[in-house]
């Protein structure tokens, strides 16, 4: 399985070398920033391409629509821009004299023409940005000999420290001088032992602690020492590949990644490339240097992330536009370091526990562009090489995979809409209003069971937008009967004496009751209900575990073949253990045992549970019964019996809560998403900012500097967490915060020209809440806490 994403060039590609007069690639060696080559200089490229011109071509990537890793032309940035083109121009004349190792890369001129791609590869290519497959076996190419180099951490501190004393920099200069020169002297200098190969993903042999000093020290040191640096790099980039990657190379790619001197954007072009010949690593190469990215401390794979996404951000909205060779010339620079990106996510996510929170991956700049073009590039072309952010979920946010969600909601909305009209038109029958929407008419004294045959009913509408109303009252659905309906179904369906689930008290969690019945209907229902309140933007106070979640998206499209098992996925302890505690302690307590487990513990590989009063045995493998549970066999136990607690028993529950979900949100949107975020989208998130609500409400008939206002804050930011929650949900009709924060609660205060002995009352269908002037601090609090502590029947419209 592979990191998917448009082909880039062979990162052989034709790099110009370092000129004579101090010319780097365009980066003039004694400024601070890029600026375009003279005309000598580019006279200087010429006699350089004639040059070329005798090296064996290089394939490239054929230049693309969609911004995927294409070749440039010379112009005025031209050394940075033979980067991208120069030696293909004679790729036709050289012919079979090609290098063994180019890149075979169809034409794609015609991609437009080509099919919507199928459903399990554009689903292999979502699966692929997270997880890497079991260490792949590639050949390995004999490792040159290294220069040996007899340099430590100590000597080199002490010439810095000399250096720093005398001012004679020469021993610093010479040691970065030498080491940058090329990918042999990088790992000559610091690699823990030239003698011995490292060939495994466990051990990068890398001394981390030596190049971290030499890279502190860098930024200390005078300008032409950073320049010397610079300028090796550019020798190593430059070096003739002429074959598979060695480890050593690898191990010299994963030390310049780390150089603090591309934060400055006057580096960016030489990061570029650097990043462009990672990206077009063999995918057994990426598998090694995200094992090691994750041996890397948190608070350097940190900055090397940020570093990532600041390159993104401001080669997408560059203060300085000038800073960069055009657009059009570098459409390769955005999925170069994305690629990258994605190998540092990757590695997150093999570490256990992760290096960072995967929000960190976020890049927030990308709101800002054109999102839907994203979705439906990706959707279109897929995996072709025409690049879309998609491919790369954990980039963008969960803010904006709202806003992808939501907008292609509504386009299947108004896809319905559409259909119902022609339907009505082609038979002649008069269009209303009604047939635009989801109407749900339900009783409140029999609210599951009208709301279950109205779904099951309208199950052509459930794409329309929803709007409900109760039998025998008066009032228009503003959206706040849509939330009453929701928070009483939810409120009936989770009760215990429902039976439908089982509320564990040690977790705060509900899962799925394991006892048997002839129909499963209500669990599509949950499922539908779930679908319904992401579709229609309504958070739900439901509370399921996180694997949860993670079965909902597994598949996160329905397969096309019924037979195909759902909401199957990889479990373990720790997915037990938000469920039932006690249980996955005591699993756990079964993996330590150091004394004799089959005498001790004398287990077999069943389960034992009860169902309606009557204890139930279930073999966990054929023959489990007979079959102790041992030392040797424990951990094959421990995973049967999770399997069963979390798969097996509840399968066909669950997959009716899978396909109700479905049935609403059957969207490739879903592939974009996290089981983290899918929960945040039902449920909203739990932190609350009370801070950033205050900031973000509106305020009708008050000021926000009048004394009842100013009262109320403090009375509120004073509220325990309880409290604070107990006021969100009368206000909003749920405890938990939408996708875009308090900002998006769309908060409103009003007056309320009512007594003072009132109590204040809530609006949840706009959020609003209506609060006498009450004079005093003390009565304000008191009548508050009244208010949204017995909001049940009243109140709440």
């Amino acid at each position: 399985m592979s990191l998917q994403t448009p082909q880039a060039a062979t990162a052989g590609s034709a790099l110009p070398t370092v000129t004579e007069k101090g010319s780097l690639l365009g980066y003039k060696m004694g400024e601070d920033s890029f600026v375009p080559p003279s005309v000598e200089e580019e006279e200087e490229d010429g006699e350089e391409e004639k040059e070329k011109e005798k090296l064996p071509p290089i394939l490239t990537a054929s230049n693309t629509a969609g911004g995927g890793l294409e070749r440039g032309t010379k112009s005025q940035f031209s050394t940075f821009s033979s980067f991208i083109s120069t030696i293909n121009q004679k790729k036709e004349a050289a012919g079979s004299s090609s290098s063994p190792t180019q890149l075979v890369i169809p034409n794609i001129k015609n991609v437009r023409d080509l099919p919507p791609i199928c459903l399990d590869v554009r689903q292999k290519q979502r699966i692929s940005i997270d997880t890497l497959p079991p260490e792949l076996k590639a050949p390995v190419p004999p490792e040159p000999s290294l220069p040996i180099r007899t340099k430590t951490m100590k000597d080199f501190q002490e010439d810095m420290e000399k250096a720093k004393s005398s001012g004679d920099w020469k021993a610093v200069h010479d040691f970065y001088l030498t080491t940058f020169d090329s990918f042999l002297e990088l790992n000559a200098a610091f690699k823990k032992d030239v003698s011995l190969p490292f060939s495994t993903i466990e051990d990068s042999g890398i001394n981390a602690k030596f190049v971290n000093a030499v890279y502190d020290a860098l930024l200390n040191t005078p300008q032409d020492i950073q320049k010397s640096v610079l300028k090796g790099i550019i020798n190593g980039l430059l070096q003739e590949w002429k074959g598979p990657r060695t480890k050593d190379d690898l191990r010299a790619y994963c030390i310049l990644l780390q150089n603090p001197q591309f934060s400055n954007t006057s580096t960016y072009v030489i990061y570029a490339h650097l990043l462009r010949q990672i990206a077009t690593l063999a995918e057994a190469d990426h598998h090694f240097l995200a094992h090691w990215f994750k041996k890397i401390s948190q608070r350097r794979f940190k900055q090397l992330v940020d570093r990532l996404l600041q390159f993104i951000s401001l080669r997408l909205f560059p203060a300085k536009p000038e800073e960069f060779p055009p657009m059009i010339k570098c459409t390769w620079w955005i999925p170069s370091a994305t690629k990258v990106l994605s190998l540092f996510s990757a590695a997150n996510s093999l570490a256990n526990p992760a290096i960072i929170p995967y929000t960190d991956f976020y890049n927030s700049t990308l709101d800002h562009i054109d999102l839907m073009e994203e979705y439906h590039n990706w959707q279109c072309y897929g995996n072709s090489h025409r690049f879309s952010f998609c491919q790369y979920p954990f980039i963008i946010s969960i803010a904006a995979k709202k806003v992808i969600i939501q907008r292609d909601s509504e386009q299947q909305m108004i896809s319905m809409a559409r259909q119902s009209l022609v339907d009505k038109v082609s038979r002649r029958q008069r269009p209303d209003m009604n047939m635009l929407f989801l109407n749900l008419k339900v009783r409140r004294m029999h609210l599951v069971s009208d709301s279950l045959d109205e779904l099951t009913r309208k199950r052509a509408d459930l794409k329309k937008k929803l709007k409900v109303t109760f039998v025998g009252e008066a009032g228009l659905d503003m959206g706040g009967l849509t939330k009453e309906w929701f928070l009483l179904l939810i409120r009936q369906i989770f009760h215990p004496d429902y039976g439908m689930f089982t509320y564990h008290k040690d977790s705060h969690c509900h899962w799925f009751s394991i006892y048997k019945c002839d129909d499963y209907s209500e669990f599509r229902l949950v499922g539908a209900l779930m679908g319904l309140a992401v579709y229609n933007s309504i958070t739900l106070d439901i509370r399921f575990p996180p694997c949860c979640y993670k079965k909902l998206l597994s598949p996160p499209i329905v397969p096309c073949d019924q037979n195909t098992p759902v909401g199957i996925s990889g479990v373990s302890l720790d997915d037990l253990c938000h469920i039932m505690p006690e249980l996955a302690h005591g699993l756990s307590e079964l993996l330590s045992y150091e004394d004799n487990v089959e005498e001790d513990f004398y287990s077999t590989f069943q389960v034992f549970q009860e169902e309606f009063g009557v204890i139930k045995s279930y073999n966990l493998k054929p023959g489990g019964d007979k079959i102790p549970v041992t030392a040797q066999n424990r951990k094959e136990y421990v995973q049967l019996y999770v399997d069963f607690i979390l798969n097996k028993s509840i399968y066909k529950q669950f997959a009716a809560f899978y396909y109700g979900f479905h049935s609403v949100c059957d969207s490739y949107a879903l592939m974009l998403l996290r089981p983290e975020e899918v929960e945040i989208l039902v449920c909203g998130s739990p932190e609350l900012d009370m801070y950033a609500l205050q900031r973000n409400t509106q305020y009708d008939g008050y000021l926000k500097t009048d004394l009842t206002i100013r009262y109320f804050w403090e009375v509120v930011l004073g509220f325990p967490l309880d409290l604070q929650k107990k006021l969100l949900h009368f206000t909003t009709g749920s405890d938990r915060v939408p996708v875009g924060g308090m900002a998006d609660l769309n908060f409103k205060i009003s007056k309320s020209e009512t007594s003072t002995n009132w109590l204040p009352v809530a609006h949840t269908c706009f959020n609003q809440l209506c609060l006498p002037p009450y004079k005093s601090k003390k009565e304000l609090k008191q009548k508050l806490i009244i208010g949204i502590s017995n909001a049940e029947g009243f109140g709440l419209e």
